[in-house]
């Protein structure tokens, strides 16, 4: 493994504020200019069914890349990632994607277009939903997961810590509450319902959807994020998150929303939408961060019990 890069290498801190940095330098003139449309053109669909099986051919958007990294890019270089920890970070957090189609679905989305699935409905409360749903999660935590990992334990080796056993037994415990992370989640929530109610062009209801995306990106970061921050590789976060931002652009501002695989339910979305993207909920883009921001910081501390050889009770909450 290389050696970690130390010459001019930024704290653990200020490289998480870089790559909030390098966020914020794409997303804040990428708004003013999508806000400058102020009439967004509407696409015509001439066909009943113009875009057959699309849903359920996009998943290969996920598979390629879980293909491609997990039997070619890892095997061909030797790469032995903490399978344990990897696995055990993806048994918990597909259940978790899997509960939210299961208890949410039929509040927070719409399924016009039947025909852009194989037709087969997955078990949902409310109503049944696409069976693609039920993979795409599977697909999408194990494709962001790969990708850092890869990225982390090969392509950009050098700033990962090359000691995690060492580094693991020093810690005293992995639970460390953050209370700024609780701060600015509870914030972000209260800001969204005061746009809804105030702004919004659809004030009725509750923004139920980002409430759940700020509960469930921030949840890993209020009880770790103080942990795992020096563990991780901000470079490899940084790349994996802007390949998911770039996939998820194609997926459901080109593809998914103007063409009806799935859609958003306004009165439960915050109300502040993208016109140039077939009126796309800002929701739909800030997932991607909440699922690739939490992901990282459950994989690290799961790599982290794994390495310092103890129990769950004593790595989590240490001995008294």
């Amino acid at each position: 493994m290389c050696a970690r890069v130390s010459s001019g290498d930024p704290s653990p801190r200020l490289s998480a504020w870089i790559v909030a940095t390098m966020l914020a330098m794409v997303v804040v003139p990428g708004a003013i200019t999508l806000h400058t449309v102020n009439s967004p053109g509407t696409l015509q669909v001439l066909r009943s069914n113009p875009t057959p099986h699309g849903y359920t051919w996009s998943l290969l958007l996920f598979i390629v890349p879980i293909v491609v990294i997990g039997f070619w890019f890892l095997p061909d270089e030797g790469v032995e990632i903490p399978r344990r920890a990897f696995w055990w970070t993806i048994g918990i957090l597909v259940p978790v994607g899997f509960g939210l189609d299961f208890f949410f679905a039929y509040r927070f989305f719409v399924f016009l277009n039947a025909g852009a699935t194989l037709g087969i409905g997955a078990p949902a409360l409310g109503a049944p939903v696409p069976v693609e749903e039920y993979i795409f999660y599977f697909t999408g935590f194990l494709c962001m997961l790969l990708l850092y990992v890869w990225l982390d334990e090969y392509w950009i080796a050098a700033y990962n810590v090359p000691d995690y056993p060492g580094e693991s037994k020093k810690l005293l415990r992995l639970f460390q509450f953050h209370p700024t992370s609780a701060i600015v989640g509870v914030i972000l929530i209260v800001m969204a319902l005061v746009y809804k109610k105030m702004f919004s062009p659809v004030p009725e209801g509750f923004p139920g959807y980002f409430t759940v995306l700020v509960v469930g990106g921030f949840i890993p970061a209020v009880s770790f994020f103080p942990t795992a921050r020096p563990f991780i590789n901000w470079r490899a976060f940084s790349l994996t998150l802007f390949f998911l931002l770039l996939v998820s652009m194609l997926w459901e501002a080109t593809l998914a929303v103007p063409y009806q695989w799935w859609g958003y339910r306004p009165e439960q979305m915050m109300g502040l939408s993208i016109g140039a993207w077939a009126s796309l909920p800002v929701e739909a883009v800030c997932v991607w961060i909440a699922v690739t921001y939490g992901t990282v910081i459950v994989f690290e501390i799961f790599k982290l019990w794994q390495a310092s050889g103890k129990t769950a009770k004593h790595a989590f909450l240490g001995r008294k």
